[in-house]
């Protein structure tokens, strides 16, 4: 018992060391990570140590608290650590790779474990990650159809040296869709496609948003195709603005929407019935898009946002001859052109969208 305990007690020491990056989980960041990799000394975070228990040839997993360490282990970990892993298993991380965060979805999260340990992907090898081979990819993707029913399987393309991506239907030789690499973005969408390995391509046609719905069966498969597009933005990005610097760059090779979910709008002369729509938020863009259904190809509407300080302005109340029947909370937006008023579902959510718009509307 006395060992039990001085052991734990060294451990805990050990994973709070300044200096070794033990007090965050080595592979999404989480603060005061719980468990460790006793075979890679490494100290994770409990989602972390359930994708590590997955790959048992690589990776062995203990709790710091619940479970016995043996003195040799706890000599091991002190031999390694966090920072020692980062150097070894992160030397090559090439730019546009993405990192994901404790927040991130599964598959980003599980392969970026196997893509370190299991693959040693990133590691100090010479090989160089070349951007313009990396966003170059060919094969197929399940992608949902017209009328949001099925999806069907479609093979795409990807060049960065072109800068573009096609996906092609059947045997044909013409492509469905040329898209530029210059508006392409990707994001995660898990619960809004219902798979797990959900991903939404979007891209500018004749000035609207177009939104493409795909999966595939093969977490590396679509994780691969996720990162070969953001190796072709990054090289379209390097290209065409050489003086930016790296730092203000890799946040705008892709993006997620801020905040996604369901409000109820009126139309513009603010009398019409109110009718519940979709509303995706893209703070880089300055966009809130509103569709009729999430999976919608096209949005119904978009609303630019512009700065406070242009007359842009968000209010938790009725302009003043609207008139509303639910008694539920209500966003008044206000650019310089109309207003634009909302319904919420209830008070936290009223508050989780006013936040949202009026970060947008803050940013420079």
């Amino acid at each position: 018992a006395m060992d039990y305990d001085h052991n734990k007690a060294l451990l805990l020491e050990l994973q709070r060391a300044a200096g070794t990056g033990n007090d965050r989980c080595a592979d999404c960041g989480d603060p005061d990570p719980e468990w460790a990799s006793y075979k890679l000394g490494i100290f994770i975070c409990l989602n972390c140590s359930g994708i590590h228990r997955n790959l048992p040839e690589i990776s062995r997993v203990k709790s710091l608290r619940l479970d016995f360490w043996e003195s040799n282990l706890i000599e091991f970990m002190r031999n390694h650590g966090n920072l020692w892993a980062k150097a070894k298993y992160e030397a090559k991380v090439p730019p546009y790779y993405y990192i994901p965060k404790s927040h991130d979805c599964m598959v980003l999260r599980q392969q970026w474990i196997r893509a370190k340990y299991e693959h040693g992907e990133f590691l100090d090898t010479g090989v160089c990650h070349d951007p313009c081979s990396a966003g170059s990819r060919e094969g197929c993707l399940w992608m949902l159809g017209k009328g949001r029913r099925q999806f069907q399987k479609r093979q795409f393309l990807l060049s960065a040296k072109e800068g573009v991506m096609k996906y092609y239907i059947k045997e044909s030789k013409v492509p469905k869709a040329v898209i530029s690499v210059e508006t392409l973005n990707a994001m995660f969408q898990v619960e809004k496609i219902g798979h797990s390995h959900g991903l939404q391509i979007t891209y500018i046609t004749d000035g609207q948003t177009r939104n493409l719905f795909v999966y595939h069966e093969s977490g590396k498969e679509i994780v691969d195709w996720f990162n070969a597009i953001r190796a072709a933005r990054y090289h379209y990005l390097r290209t065409a603005f050489p003086n930016v610097p790296e730092p203000e760059l890799i946040p705008r090779i892709t993006r997620s929407f801020v905040k996604e979910g369901y409000m109820e709008k009126t139309g513009p002369k603010q009398k019409e019935a109110f009718k519940l729509r979709w509303f995706c938020l893209d703070s880089q863009e300055r966009n809130l898009l509103y569709f009729k259904n999430p999976l919608d190809a096209f949005a119904q509407g978009q609303v630019f946002l512009g700065r406070r300080d242009e007359g842009y302005e968000v209010r938790d109340d009725l302009p003043q001859k609207v008139w509303v029947k639910k008694k539920k909370p209500v966003i008044t937006l206000v650019t310089p052109a109309r207003e634009f008023v909302f319904i919420c579902e209830n008070d936290r959510k009223q508050r989780e969208w006013m936040d949202a718009l009026n970060g947008v509307i803050t940013q420079l």
